[in-house]
């Protein structure tokens, strides 16, 4: 008789950031159907969680036990994983791609190490099926590994690129379903609320936001703005900067500890506004495009993947004074001719949720990935 019992599966994060705990627990609580164990890690000292994880756990009892699959994600060293427990070999393994590190910019402030970006590389050759968060992760993760690669004097197997290609996948963050509702409230063309709602860190790029904000003065546009998001001990002077120039204008500022609050920001928010130069899918922007705002995006990264043409600016990394007179026209021109919302349906969990299931499923053994 076929067995009744339940496919049990190791989920592993690393590093267990925000998005990555988000991730897990929604993933775990979305997927009944599965018998889960879970191990994580706090997100802190970086480079010794992506390197050192695989130690931290060598001991670990629930590494001791057998599963029927393994989802491991992007911090994970799954080679290393594999190696100090044999019994774990063979079994079916999932990588989940929130980032990869051969995209990352350089704060300059980091100590440089391949350390990561190998890592990541092993990670990924050890796995069965990877599954990136966006198109634009999954092509800068290759292109990045390739250049990589190119660098190395001797000892490559070929084909090793093509082979990664051929198992990935994109499978997005889901947006929790509540989020979309019906907009209720209209677009405030006279006086927009502007909502930056990201990580307050150099890689989200508040200077730029800076230099948007005061293009937007000196071209006589009146807005509200709400600039919220998770804060570190040290942030960027730019914050300080808008903070002081835009006081009056300021409607929320600093990290809300209320989910509630913050959900009904992005209902009452006009119009979500990026100048990140690193995002891997962009959740803080998805979130607040399904609660009805529209999208002020620079026109790279994982944005064109779901932000439409009209709302997102040219991109000029180079030339953040450019960029900022770009967005800032651009703005202008979605505020004189509003077009309709576009509401990210595909990427709603309950959509995604059936998705993942067939991937897991697939992955097991149990049936074929559409």
């Amino acid at each position: 008789m076929p067995s009744t019992a339940q496919p049990r599966i190791l989920l592993l994060s690393a590093y267990d950031a925000g998005s990555h705990q988000r991730w897990r627990e929604q993933l775990v609580s979305s997927q009944p159907d599965f018998d889960w164990e879970v191990l994580a890690l706090p997100p802190r000292f970086f480079r010794w969680r992506i390197r050192g994880n695989a130690l931290t756990w060598l001991q670990e009892p629930a590494l001791k036990a057998r599963y029927d699959l393994l989802i491991v994600t992007s911090m994970v060293d799954l080679a290393s994983v594999k190696g100090f427990h044999p019994h774990l070999a063979h079994t079916p393994t999932i990588l989940y791609m929130h980032e990869n590190q051969f995209a990352y910019p350089d704060s300059g402030r980091q100590h440089s190490s391949a350390e990561p970006q190998i890592v990541n590389l092993y990670s990924a050759v050890a796995a069965d099926r990877l599954l990136f968060n966006s198109a634009w992760n999954r092509d800068s993760f290759l292109d990045g590994a390739r250049q990589f690669l190119e660098k190395m004097p001797d000892g490559l197997p070929s084909g090793l690129i093509d082979g990664i290609r051929e198992k990935a996948q994109i499978v997005p963050v889901p947006i929790e379903d509540r989020l979309f509702a019906e907009r209720q409230k209209p677009l405030n063309a006279e006086c927009p609320h502007l909502l930056w709602n990201h990580r307050w860190e150099y890689d989200k790029a508040p200077d730029r936001l800076a230099l948007l904000l005061d293009s937007l003065v000196g071209a006589g546009q009146d807005f509200q703005l709400s600039v919220v998001g998770e804060q570190f001990r040290k942030e960027p002077a730019a914050f300080g900067r808008i903070r002081e120039r835009h006081r009056e204008r300021i409607v929320n500022w600093g990290y809300l500890q209320s989910r509630g609050e913050y959900d009904h920001l992005l209902a009452e928010a006009d119009v979500v506004v990026s100048t990140a130069l690193h995002d891997f899918q962009g959740l803080s922007v998805l979130e607040a495009m399904a609660s009805g705002c529209l999208a002020l995006t620079p026109d790279r990264l994982a944005y064109p993947e779901y932000v439409p043409a009209a709302q997102r600016y040219a991109s000029h990394v180079d030339n953040p004074a450019a960029e900022a007179d770009a967005a800032a026209s651009v703005l202008s021109r979605v505020l004189s001719q509003p077009p309709d919302p576009y509401s990210p349906q595909d990427w709603r969990l309950s959509a995604l949720q059936k998705k993942y299931y067939k991937v897991i499923s697939a992955t097991l053994g149990q049936l074929a990935v559409c």
